[in-house]
């Protein structure tokens, strides 16, 4: 679910938020991140939970059509409940492991907020997608799985109201909500008829070397922060060290930690992922401003005998 870029990303939003902070103690930054990285679970399991009330809302709908006083009113299609026997939907709404952790995690946003869910609804039957699926004569397993990803991927994630809603409900879920929405699709698209229950509780990360990194490039740097911090002086042309923009800063010092204390990672994959996330956390200057730091102090690193590396692929 989560790569080692959003792992870094996780640090620097943790560095970022808890800079100015009275609690600068290690353990309060590892519990932010902690935090921050167990809501990405969270989010994951809100947007599957939103298809069960979706789905509920939906037989909602066909009761009152089928109980409208006028025809008009009336459902035309020669099963209006297809939708809501979906076999792909029902897949995931009557999951017991979801079910068992939306109670445990007491999950009620969509309960609370039916507007949302009303709104995607409202839009997606209108659709052409929706009413070629419900005049089809016949619908298996692929058609089912096929109009559920595209209520998720045409209607669900990009619906603006539901996006304003997942920026108020938590800080960083914004910036995870991209992230979580393309690993969903690719969940879905994986998924078959005869898939385990259990394949709808993936872990958190594909292995468990990544959340130590986490934790201990986030330990290093609020330890040793000052340290690094004096290796950006001097290297910066005509920027002083006030005058460096915070979120440059801290993706430099980030970079300098990896390349001085992270003996396996090799220099190269630093720097390109400390590109690829200047690109989206700071402006295209700074990205390349940042890329070109790094790059230099590589270099000085090495020929100083500084930059030890180890492993495969690092010669």
């Amino acid at each position: 679910m989560l790569t080692r870029r959003h792992i870094r990303i996780k640090v620097l939003q943790t560095l970022y938020a808890l800079q100015k902070s009275p609690e600068t103690s290690l353990d309060s930054y590892q519990r932010f991140l902690k935090k921050s990285m167990d809501g990405v679970y969270s989010l994951y399991l809100l947007q599957l939970h939103f298809f069960k009330y979706f789905r509920d809302w939906s037989l909602r709908e066909v009761e009152a059509r089928q109980k409208a006083y006028l025809e008009t009113s009336k459902s035309t299609f020669p099963d209006p409940l297809r939708f809501y026997n979906n076999s792909f939907l029902t897949q995931i709404t009557e999951s017991e492991v979801l079910f068992d952790q939306w109670d445990r995690r007491k999950m009620k946003q969509w309960y609370l907020n039916e507007k949302y869910v009303a709104n995607v609804h409202a839009s997606f039957t209108k659709s052409d997608a929706y009413l070629e699926y419900m005049n089809l004569d016949q619908v298996g397993y692929a058609e089912d799985k096929e109009i559920v990803m595209l209520l998720f991927r045409e209607f669900l994630a990009p619906d603006e109201g539901v996006y304003d809603f997942i920026e108020d409900e938590q800080l960083t879920w914004i910036d995870d909500y991209p992230v979580i929405n393309t690993f969903i699709l690719k969940r879905f698209s994986a998924a078959r008829k005869q898939t385990e229950d259990s394949y709808w509780l993936p872990e958190l990360v594909a292995e468990d070397d990544d959340l130590d990194f986490g934790r201990k490039l986030l330990a290093k740097v609020a330890l040793k922060y000052g340290e690094y911090a004096k290796e950006i002086e001097g290297k910066t042309p005509n920027w002083d060290q006030d005058r460096l923009a915070e979120m440059d800063k801290l993706l430099l010092i980030l970079g300098i930690a990896e390349l001085l204390d992270f003996p396996s990672i090799p220099p190269k994959v630093t720097l390109n992922e400390y590109l690829e996330i200047a690109k989206e956390y700071s402006t295209p200057k700074s990205s390349l401003f940042i890329n070109g730091i790094l790059d230099n102090l590589s270099s000085t690193y090495k020929e100083e005998g500084r930059l030890i590396k180890s492993g495969r692929g690092l010669l």
